[in-house]
């Protein structure tokens, strides 16, 4: 999976918390303000593709074209960051669309998934927890000026996962001669998708607690 750190040089843990805001922003505020470039096309058309693949698992619950879909997202999602970099494009837009896709595909899942009782509803809770708490995180990260913290590699490991897994759930599901081999690899890859999720979502918090409360030491120390 690409991920904001493909399109974006964000700023590294460890950054010294007395930098300027205007600083903390650099690496953000130095991407290009481009809107119309191909990346950021491909970007977009993995967006409109959440709709119809929530609608293909809801509506006629036509299993194989969702996984196409999600299939068609994945090369989408590898080849914009490639080409966001081949081709001078990255851009503050395209650093936003590339992992708010990602999520969106994620969170449609999950809910289709419910919906249809193709997973119990605690792992549901778990994972959109996490992206609640996140959210809050990010919140507050940047109303102190940081930017994004840089997508950690367990991070990447747990999207990969959890996207392999979703479509040998619906193998699993389903009455086909493949449900005895996909319900074992898709239990599996769920649970170490989802245990990494959390993992690395606990490790984004504990990074960015370290980065405001070093904040608030520099600024009782000015």
């Amino acid at each position: 999976m690409t991920t904001a750190d493909d399109r974006a040089a964000d700023v590294p843990v460890g950054t010294p918390a007395a930098r300027p805001t205007a600083d903390r922003l650099a690496d953000r505020d130095s991407l290009g303000d481009q809107v119309l470039t191909l990346p950021n096309l491909l970007s977009l058309i993995r967006l409109l593709g959440v709709p119809l693949f929530l609608w293909l698992l809801l509506g006629p619950e036509a299993d194989g074209w969702a996984i196409v879909v999600l299939a068609l997202s994945g090369v989408t999602d590898w080849a914009d960051g490639k080409l966001a970099r081949a081709l001078g494009q990255s851009s503050k837009l395209g650093a936003l669309l590339d992992p708010a896709a990602d999520r969106l595909y994620i969170v449609a899942t999950l809910v289709a998934f419910v919906l249809r009782d193709v997973i119990p509803l605690w792992v549901v809770v778990v994972l959109l927890g996490r992206e609640l708490v996140l959210g809050v995180t990010l919140l507050a990260l940047r109303r102190a000026g940081w930017p994004p913290l840089q997508v950690h590699y367990l991070g990447k490991a747990a999207t990969f996962l959890l996207l392999y897994a979703f479509p040998m759930l619906l193998l699993a599901d389903g009455d086909n001669p493949a449900v005895p081999v996909a319900q074992p690899i898709a239990y599996a890859l769920t649970v170490w998708g989802a245990a990494l999720y959390v993992l690395a979502g606990v490790l984004y918090v504990v990074q960015a607690v370290g980065l405001l409360a070093g904040d608030r030491r520099a600024g009782a120390a000015s």
